[in-house]
């Protein structure tokens, strides 16, 4: 037993010996640690509902590895005692193998989770498929920005003249682009707090109206019914009252008919067939039921006022242009009056 401890002590007085020895050591750990990996974690993960702890493993598995046997090799340098020009450039390309290797793998990682994350029922309003390219393109520039920063400590390069000129670039390019860059931060705030989405009905209070064909870093876009598509920024967007008609408990709209009928008409008879023309639209909501006002007294009607609900706002001039067209000819049919003003004119007889 001393013999081999002699053995083994003499073996590692070389230099060269305890290099080589590092090496082994650091490749034989990142093999265990892969196979661990592998055969136990992936197991594990298997076993579970979600997909994205499996990718996530997979994705790791390669770096963690390299990440090893990386530290292991730049450990071996030192007993051969290198010169300071060589530990430099060996130091520097590893380092730089693996902040490229993380980099890659952290992008892959977020992409993973942001498409796993929007297809979940319980995700947060920020998280859909719609934002999914944003926060893809943020995730991927803040990755990139933080590997571009660890590349400059790598090779031992200042940073405080980097920093200094970008914050001077910065502030040059804020007063350039400062409407750019409003509607930029505006586009994140709105993307952020969610007050719509994709195939929403909006009015704001500068008077556009329209469903949101397109939620952009810049701009929003709404379809008219005109099919008229407008371009609105997002700074105007962010700082106009919205009213999101596709909002609430559920997307269904109101529509409201005002008609008059002439003094001495029947007002439950009115009533009834205002509340059977809605139910027979096929465009009107069962739920909740239409309903009729007695509303006012006119000039010359008496004035109803027909509530009922549409399932989309986008139904709102069709559900209309019905609710019209059987109004009308269902007091044409059951004799109703609908009053128009009239004016007689007297002509005085000179004979």
């Amino acid at each position: 037993m001393e013999s081999i401890e002699t053995w083994i002590r003499s073996v590692l007085a070389d230099p060269r010996a305890r290099s080589l020895a590092i090496v082994v050591g650091s490749l034989v750990a990142a093999k265990l640690l892969q196979l661990l990996l592998t055969r136990v974690v992936l197991r594990y993960t298997a076993r579970t509902r979600s997909r994205i702890d499996d990718a996530i493993v997979r994705r790791l598995e390669t770096p963690l590895f390299v990440t090893l046997l990386a530290v292991g090799l730049e450990a071996a340098l030192e007993p051969l005692e290198p010169s300071a020009r060589l530990q430099y450039w060996t130091a520097g390309l590893l380092r730089t193998v693996l902040v490229l290797l993380w980099a890659v793998a952290l992008i892959r990682i977020v992409g993973i989770a942001l498409d796993v994350g929007s297809r979940r029922t319980d995700r947060p309003r920020w998280l859909e498929v719609r934002t999914i390219p944003l926060l893809d393109n943020l995730a991927k520039l803040l990755i990139v920005g933080g590997a571009l920063y660890a590349l400059l400590v790598v090779w031992r390069l200042d940073v405080k003249p980097w920093l200094a000129s970008a914050g001077i670039v910065g502030i040059a390019v804020g007063f350039a682009a400062k409407d750019t860059l409003a509607n930029l931060f505006a586009g994140l705030f709105i993307l952020a707090d969610a007050p719509y989405k994709i195939g929403d009905w909006i009015v704001l209070d500068t008077g556009e109206r329209g469903m949101v064909t397109a939620v952009g870093l810049r701009s929003t876009r709404l379809l008219t019914r005109d099919d008229v598509e407008v371009t609105l920024p997002n700074a105007v967007i962010a700082n106009a009252k919205i009213v999101n008609e596709s909002g609430g408990p559920w997307e269904r709209a109101r529509v409201s008919i005002t008609v008059g009928v002439a003094y001495g008409s029947d007002v439950d008879r009115v009533r009834a067939a205002l509340v059977e023309t809605a139910q027979a639209s096929e465009f009107v909501a069962g739920e909740p039921e239409p309903r009729v006002r007695f509303s006012e007294f006119g000039d010359s009607a008496l004035v109803f006022r027909l509530l009922c609900w549409i399932d989309r706002p986008v139904l709102r001039g069709q559900a209309i242009d019905d609710l019209h067209t059987r109004i009308y000819r269902r007091f044409l049919a059951d004799g109703i009056e609908i009053p128009f003003p009239q004016r007689v004119v007297h002509l005085p007889d000179r004979d």
